[in-house]
């Protein structure tokens, strides 16, 4: 299954005080401080759509991350955008953000999950253990149908969570063309790299378990890093959240293309086909735009 009805995604113009937005609404960076970067989506997510931005620019000198998740809330609905994601925004309620890290929080099955405190809404969260470490095998196919799982990371050409599939060619994150690019595209592809490593992809979606709740999933450079959050509602329209926090100066996203590939992309993918690695674009006898096209998705 895949969203249907491609759109466009933008982040919202209600956003924190130090976050400037680029004029096309694609690119948020922090241009001061390392707080009051919050950002949301502009629409509500789909069903197994997923929000991608891919990391422009970091700042040293700041401990922590860039933070990612879901809302409940209409971001015009806040009379002012919180300064921090966690924990202002999540004391808020009907929001689930984390920081990105590989070592993130799994989320218990029911059998061991605690009962939740009144008035929690989902979200249950597990720190760094065994059953972590375990979530990380991949997850039997009940459940799942006739759904069938990626046989290997490298050539398969869709990720697959639960019973959505999306075109794994734009989750991956690329390094700028140059001597060593093709040793660091392999870094990104197999999760080598730091997850908020400059030009890493990361993604966040949400993928339906009954009628009114969902799980929460994160992606990094391809990889699912399992649910993030279960039993989110989703009575309410969810919006994504992107904090541009500390070390993360810039973000911009990603635009996934659910159904038929544009002529770009086939072109793109008949070069890259045919070529070493990327420095090599720049030898073909080929329109510049689609040079670059080719080499900076």
């Amino acid at each position: 299954m895949e969203p249907c009805d491609d759109q466009f995604l933008e982040f919202h113009p209600i956003h924190g005080t130090n976050v400037r937005l680029n004029p096309s609404g694609t690119q948020a960076t922090r241009v001061e401080s390392f707080a009051n970067g919050v950002c949301f989506s502009k629409e509500p997510l789909k069903p197994g759509e997923i929000f991608l931005i891919e990391i422009e620019d970091k700042e040293l000198g700041w401990c922590g991350h860039l933070r990612m998740g879901l809302t409940a809330r209409d971001p015009m609905s806040l009379e002012v955008v919180p300064e921090y994601s966690i924990p202002d925004l999540t004391d808020l309620g009907d929001s689930w953000v984390f920081a990105i890290t590989r070592n993130h929080n799994k989320v218990l099955e029911e059998e061991e999950a605690p009962a939740l405190e009144d008035g929690q809404a989902g979200g249950r969260r597990l720190g760094r253990g065994e059953a972590e470490d375990e979530a990380r095998v991949p997850q039997e196919d009940e459940g799942r149908g006739n759904n069938t799982k990626p046989k290997t990371f490298f050539t398969d050409t869709h990720l697959y969570i639960e019973n959505f599939r999306i075109p794994r060619d734009k989750l991956v994150g690329r390094s700028r063309p140059g001597r060593y690019s093709h040793i660091l595209d392999d870094l990104y592809k197999s999760n080598t790299l730091p997850p908020t490593a400059r030009r890493s992809r990361i993604g966040v979606l949400y993928v339906p378990r009954s009628q009114h709740l969902a799980d929460m999933h994160i992606v990094i450079n391809g990889e699912d890093m399992g649910a993030s959050a279960k039993g989110i509602p989703t009575l309410q329209p969810l919006y994504a959240v992107v904090d541009v926090f500390a070390a993360t100066k810039c973000v911009r996203i990603v635009q996934v293309e659910y159904g038929f590939s544009s002529l770009q992309t086939l072109c793109r993918k008949a070069i890259q086909k045919h070529i070493v690695h990327r420095m090599a674009i720049d030898w073909l006898e080929l329109p510049e735009a689609l040079k670059h096209y080719c080499k900076y998705e």
